[in-house]
């Protein structure tokens, strides 16, 4: 079955755009609201797979409907769409595990990368907004890494042995440093004592569902 899309914009021009737009590429939208109260009344009876909102709306924000899904543990993934590109929002954003945030001049151009990030699991976030707010992106070569190779980093970060992360994640401690060993050879790190230690620190900031 496809994935269930609701979008929410006050204005009109906007939304309407997004919803041709969407609909021309054959996705499954089952619904559009004009303000925030609207939207979030949609997102709880229909329980879209994913809301495109716009971050500012009466009623609501799109950032108080993220707060709002969150309370109330909806699976709802949400990509804000907006003209802002304010560092405090952003990181507002992030704090909510928002999936998406797209700027509005790019919105046609970078939805569908976006969505289907989202699907993956994956956050998107404009290039345009990273650029602009100067903030660090995660280094490439994580992306070789698999999702318990992550899991170790972090821990690793977090000064635990190999011992405690065999007990945190239910494997062996040999278990864990054989994925030590993929994780240096996959960063291309030297394997002296410490190396991987110090790459975990200093990229501990990207070790997240998003990376």
């Amino acid at each position: 079955m496809a994935t269930s899309i609701i979008i929410a914009d006050d204005h009109p021009l906007i939304l309407k755009g997004l919803t041709d737009f969407l609909k021309e590429k054959d996705y499954n939208l089952i619904g559009s609201a004009a303000n925030g109260k609207e939207a979030l009344e949609m997102i709880i009876s229909k329980r879209p797979k994913i809301a495109i909102l716009d971050i500012q709306m009466p009623f609501l924000s799109g950032l108080e409907i993220a707060e709002k899904c969150k309370e109330l543990n909806l699976s709802t993934k949400i990509i804000l769409i907006t003209f802002e590109k304010d560092e405090a929002i952003y990181k507002h954003a992030k704090a909510l595990e928002i999936y998406g945030y797209v700027l509005k001049e790019f919105a046609l151009v970078e939805i569908e990368n976006c969505i289907a990030s989202v699907l993956d699991g994956k956050s998107y976030f404009s290039p345009e907004l990273i650029e602009y707010l100067e903030i660090p992106k995660p280094p490439k070569e994580l992306e070789l890494l698999t999702p318990t190779e992550i899991e170790v980093l972090k821990l690793i970060a977090l000064n635990k042995t190999a011992k405690e992360i065999g007990n945190i994640l239910f494997i062996s401690g040999r278990t864990v440093e054989k994925h030590k060993s993929h994780i240096i050879r996959k960063l291309e790190l030297e394997s002296k004592g410490g190396s991987l230690a110090l790459y975990a620190k200093e990229n501990e900031e990207f070790l997240d569902k998003n990376t």
